[in-house]
């Protein structure tokens, strides 16, 4: 099941190449049916809403019921119960307190000359977090309620509006609804997949529009936040899940074999990998695999993204398999190593790194704090986790002197002519001719 290759070999690169391949994009025909969605949105508004969600989510839902009401909220509390709300809670007080340490202040120079700078950090008026259904709504996405809420909330945002499709009969799962409102989620609409993304974008009368829109969801979800990018904000286009774990001989074959299947059960198209110094840890680990398997409702799903982007590539030492995943630029890095911190600093693209055998990629998922929106399919060599500054903008104060503009003027003239823009020179120019200069 688990591809055993030598590294570096003509077999690893081959399939090293397989899994890289796993490329964020969509076939034409997805992205022109987005773009079908979109306009109509676009055009409709709020009709073309309650069109696609009684056609793909709930066939008696209304016009009315779009919106979660406050009665809908209350309704949930009553549901869900006190363990619940505890479990919440503390989830939500780790990840706050770690995001917390992101928020970036304004700040202003002043020179001798009179010369002002600065910048001023604010957040967005508004924002839109999607949240999958999950299984028609039985399977609530609560984690992302919490990680991509509360980012916002530290960030400042006023106006948080969260979408999501509804169930059948047109209800939301309670604990969504509880999780949304514990984050400060005051707007709640009822839609899901492209159509959602759109009503964000453009607005309609009922769905007011946002500034930035950030959250999974599939195919549909992500083709539609790639063509509205630029209308709004978005935080990233997300691919496949993913985790690679570096092990040396001391770690524990069922350790990894639970943690490689924790992603591969995302779907098909997830990858999990091990890199190893230990070629017999690699034959147990499979072995761990074929076991562990078949106990997993989701094997199917599991195996298929095993059999095409799974692998275990046996390296001559640790320091080659770093470099093979910073290579990979992985979303989630395990080291199940018998020193993780003495590889921490060695490691340059990742999208979160998990250190040491009782830190499962799940504690991340869930419950430590850092955020679980993490950068897939390589692009960790260039982008970060979801957190506050996907929420702030950041505006440059500048204020000239008379003094700081006699120093500079000659300069700026001069850059402004190389370019060939006379009309910059000559703003410098007619206030030095005023000065006397």
């Amino acid at each position: 099941m688990l591809n055993v290759l030598p590294y570096p070999s003509e077999e690893a690169e081959a399939r090293l190449k397989q899994i890289a391949g796993r490329k964020i994009g969509a076939d034409v025909d997805i992205e022109r049916r987005v773009q079908e969605i979109l306009e109509a949105v676009r055009r409709e508004g709020d009709d073309a809403l309650l069109r696609y969600t009684r056609q793909f989510d709930a066939p008696e839902i209304t016009l009315s019921d779009l919106t979660v009401t406050e009665a809908e909220i209350e309704k949930s509390y009553a549901a869900v119960g006190e363990d619940f709300l505890d479990m919440v809670r503390a989830a939500a007080a780790n990840i706050e307190a770690f995001h917390r340490h992101q928020l970036r202040s304004s700040y202003f120079t002043t020179c001798p000359d009179g010369t002002f700078l600065g910048q001023m950090v604010r957040p967005v008026a508004s924002a839109g977090l999607y949240v999958p259904g999950g299984k028609g709504g039985e399977t609530p996405l609560i984690s992302s309620v919490l990680m991509n809420g509360l980012p916002a909330r530290i960030a400042g945002v006023s106006d948080l509006a969260l979408a999501t499709p509804p169930r059948r009969d047109g209800s939301i799962n309670p604990c969504l609804l509880v999780a949304a409102r514990e984050v400060g989620i005051h707007r709640i609409h009822k839609m899901g997949s492209a159509w959602a993304i759109g009503a964000l974008a453009f607005g309609t009368p009922g769905v007011g529009k946002v500034d930035v829109i950030v959250g999974p969801g599939n195919m549909y979800v992500a083709v539609a936040k790639k063509l509205v990018s630029g209308e709004v904000g978005i935080d990233m286009l997300a691919g496949p899940s993913e985790i690679l774990v570096v092990a040396d001989g001391t770690a524990t074959p069922e350790y990894i074999a639970a943690d490689l299947l924790s992603q591969a059960e995302h779907d098909s198209m997830a990858s999990a990998v091990l890199i190893t110094t230990d070629a017999a840890l690699a034959e147990r680990v499979d072995g761990a695999l074929r076991e562990q398997l078949l106990r997993l409702p989701r094997r199917e799903i599991a195996a298929q993204a095993l059999g095409s982007y799974g692998a275990a590539f046996v390296v001559g030492s640790l320091d080659e398999g770093i470099e093979l995943a910073n290579r990979l630029s992985p979303e989630h890095l395990e080291l199940q190593v018998r020193e993780p911190l003495t590889l921490l600093g060695k490691i340059r693209n990742a999208g979160a790194v998990f250190l040491g055998e009782f830190t499962p990629e799940a504690v991340g998922d869930y419950f430590a704090g850092p955020n679980h929106v993490l950068p897939t399919a390589g692009t960790a060599r260039f982008s970060s986790a979801l957190g506050v500054e996907n929420f702030l903008k950041r505006t440059s104060v500048i204020a000239y002197s008379r003094e700081a503009m006699r120093r500079d003027a000659s300069s700026i003239v001069k850059l402004a002519e190389l370019e060939g823009l006379e009309a910059h020179a000559a703003s410098v120019r007619i206030r030095m001719e005023r000065l006397g200069d």
